[in-house]
C-alpha cells in the first residue's frame, strides 16, 4: 500500500476509536473500567467488513447487517446505554465505508444479543448483506438531471475519479466534500477543501441539509432532493 494510502487509513483509524472512546467518558466510565470496550467492538466490526467484501457491479459491496453476541455479564452492562452505543457503532461502520469506498445494499443495522455461552469480555459477531425494500430515500441532482441516490453509505463529492459524484473542474479538490446521514438527517461535510463547499450561497464546514438547498462545489450546483 502506498504511504499516502497507509496515512488515510491510520488517520480514518484514530478518528474512528475516538469517536468511540468517546461512550467510556464520564458517566460510563466506571462501567467500563478493565472490562470489554466499545471500541473492541468497533475494530472488529470493520475488520469482519473487510473481510467479507465482495466485488459487486458498481465497486466492493460491504456487509450491512452485523449480529453482534456478548457474554452475559458485558451485555448487561452494554444494556444501559445500549441506543448510544448501537448508534455510534452504526456511524462507525458507515464512516469506514465512505473511507474504503465500500457501498451496501441496505441500511446498516446492528443488533446486540445475550449470549450465556460466553465468557466474560469475549464475544462474536455474523455479518451478511441485506438488500433494502425501498433503495435510496434522498437524491442530489446534478446540472444534467442525473440523480445520485443518497441510501446508507457515504456519498463522496470531488475531482477523483472514484468518487461517488466526480466533478471535472480544477477549482475543486480531489476529495472535496462528504454527503452522510446522521440518524434521520442527510449532512453535507466540507473535507478541508482548497475553495470550500456552499449551501444557498453560504459557506460551510458541516450542515443539515433541507429540502431544495443548493450545494456549490467550485463551479457546479447540486440541488438536494428528499423522495
Amino acid at each position: 500500500m502506498p504511504t499516502a494510502g497507509i496515512l488515510i487509513l491510520r488517520m480514518g483509524l484514530q478518528q474512528f476509536e475516538r469517536r468511540l472512546e468517546r461512550l467510556v467518558e464520564g458517566a460510563f466510565a466506571k462501567a467500563f473500567r478493565g472490562q470489554l470496550q466499545p471500541v473492541e467492538l468497533g475494530r472488529r466490526l470493520t475488520r469482519e467488513m473487510d473481510l467479507r467484501r465482495t466485488v459487486g457491479i458498481k465497486g466492493l459491496i460491504a456487509p450491512n447487517h452485523f449480529d453482534v453476541y456478548l457474554a452475559t455479564a458485558d451485555y448487561e452492562r452494554f444494556e444501559n446505554f445500549g441506543e448510544v452505543l448501537n448508534r455510534e457503532l452504526i456511524e462507525a461502520v458507515r464512516e469506514h465505508a465512505g473511507q474504503e469506498r465500500y457501498q451496501f445494499l441496505g441500511p446498516v443495522e446492528i443488533v446486540i444479543h445475550e449470549d450465556p455461552d460466553l465468557s466474560t469480555s469475549t464475544f462474536a459477531i455474523e455479518s451478511d448483506w441485506v438488500e433494502g425494500a425501498g433503495g435510496p430515500s434522498d437524491w442530489i441532482v446534478l446540472p444534467d438531471g442525473r440523480r445520485v441516490g443518497i441510501a446508507d453509505e457515504i456519498v463522496t463529492i470531488g475531482r477523483l475519479p472514484e468518487c461517488a459524484i466526480a466533478l471535472e473542474d480544477p477549482n475543486v479538490s480531489r476529495r472535496h466534500a462528504q454527503i452522510r446521514r446522521e440518524g434521520l438527517d442527510v449532512v453535507i461535510v466540507d473535507l478541508g477543501s482548497t475553495n470550500g463547499t456552499k449551501v444557498n450561497g453560504v459557506t460551510v464546514r458541516e450542515h443539515r441539509l433541507l429540502p431544495g438547498d443548493r450545494i456549490t462545489i467550485g463551479t457546479t450546483t447540486l440541488r438536494f432532493e428528499p423522495a
